[in-house]
C-alpha cells in the first residue's frame, strides 16, 4: 500500500503586490482564526469574499466578523494578500494529513492576540441575556493567553458593570481561570 503523496501549493507571483493595511491585516488574522489547522488559503479566501459556498456555510464561516470583507476583490487578488500575508511571516502554512492548512505564525499571533481581545471585550461589554451563555462557552474553549490578557484589560477598567458577567463567567470555569476571574473581580472591587 503507497503512502499517500502531501498536496503540494504554490504561492502567488508577489510582484507588484502592495501590503496591506493594518486594517486588512487584522481582518485576514480574524478570518484565518475560525479555520486554523483546518483549512487552507482557498477556504480562507473564500471568507474574506463572502462566498456563499456549500462548505463555507455548513461550517457558519458566514458568521464570522472579516466575512465578505473583500467582497469588492476577486479570489486570485484575495489569494495574493494572503500569500502576501504567509511571505511577511503573518501566517504559515503546515500539514494535517496530506493537505496544507493555514495557522498562525509567531509573529502573526502576536499581532492578532489584542485585535481578538477588543472583539471579546467589547462582546462582553454589550452582553445580553440571549447570548451570554453562548459568550462564556467561547470563552471557554478560548486560548489561555487570550482570556489572561482579556481578565487584565477587564479589571483595568474600573467598570463594575463586568462583575455581573465575571461572576457567571467564573462559575463554569477550571480552577486556574477561576482564580483569574477572581482576581479581575477583586480589582473591579477596589475602585
Amino acid at each position: 500500500m503507497s503512502r499517500k503523496v502531501k498536496v503540494q501549493y504554490q504561492l502567488s507571483d508577489l510582484r507588484g503586490q502592495a501590503a496591506p493595511s493594518e486594517e486588512d491585516i487584522r481582518n485576514i488574522l480574524r478570518a484565518a482564526d475560525e479555520i486554523i489547522f483546518a483549512a487552507g488559503r482557498t477556504m480562507l479566501a473564500k471568507i474574506l469574499k463572502g462566498s456563499k459556498d456549500k462548505k463555507l456555510l455548513e461550517k457558519e464561516l458566514d458568521h464570522c466578523p472579516s466575512y465578505g470583507f473583500y467582497n469588492q476583490r476577486s479570489i486570485e487578488e484575495i489569494t495574493k494578500i494572503i500569500d502576501w500575508m504567509i511571505v511577511h511571516n503573518y501566517l504559515d502554512i503546515d500539514y494535517n494529513g496530506r493537505l496544507p492548512m493555514v495557522i498562525f505564525s509567531e509573529k502573526g499571533w502576536e499581532v492578532y492576540k489584542p485585535f481578538y481581545v477588543n472583539e471579546l471585550y467589547n462582546l462582553i461589554l454589550n452582553v445580553n441575556e440571549t447570548i451570554c451563555n453562548d459568550l462564556i462557552e467561547q470563552l471557554k474553549q478560548t486560548n489561555r493567553e487570550v482570556v489572561k490578557l482579556l481578565l487584565l484589560r477587564i479589571g483595568g477598567s474600573k467598570n463594575i458593570g463586568f462583575i455581573r458577567f465575571l461572576t457567571k463567567w467564573e462559575v463554569v470555569e477550571v480552577k486556574k481561570v477561576r482564580l483569574m476571574i477572581n482576581g479581575a473581580i477583586k480589582k473591579l472591587k477596589s475602585v
